[in-house]
């Protein structure tokens, strides 16, 4: 298999998003609210490679653990480019949130979250005009 230079730089971010993510869940404490799941996520996505102008929306289900429960559906989508690109969009999205999960959470938050849905917007960055 060949693979582009975008595709090679896109694997080593990744990669090292893994690394740094479950360096990152170790060094926290469990989250015990629904605002500190939202920092989990947060710190777990942030610098994940997303393509330009895309957005999604993912909802799924979570354990009492934190894990996923079921498979994640795609609520929303618009995305920008032709039809490789809105596929590699949706791949990078799913990765990185099975990247994030499960969650590090305590027993109390998670006896309240099983099962309920959750949402989360991927947005890529608008193309910028060049002068």
């Amino acid at each position: 298999m060949i693979m582009s230079n975008r595709s090679a730089r896109l694997g080593v971010v990744i990669a090292a998003l893994l690394m740094a993510t479950g360096a990152i869940a170790q060094n926290r404490p469990p989250a015990n609210t629904l605002m500190d799941i939202r920092r989990q996520f947060s710190a777990c996505l942030e610098g994940t490679p997303i393509e330009t102008g895309s957005v999604i929306t993912i909802a799924f289900a979570m354990k009492r653990d934190g894990s996923l429960l079921g498979t994640p559906r795609i609520s929303y989508s618009h995305f920008n480019g032709d039809v490789v690109a809105s596929r590699r969009f949706v791949e990078d999205v799913h990765h990185a949130l099975s990247s994030c999960l499960p969650l590090n959470i305590t027993p109390a938050l998670g006896a309240a979250i099983a099962g309920q849905i959750f949402f989360v917007t991927f947005e890529g960055d608008e193309p910028k005009q060049r002068l």
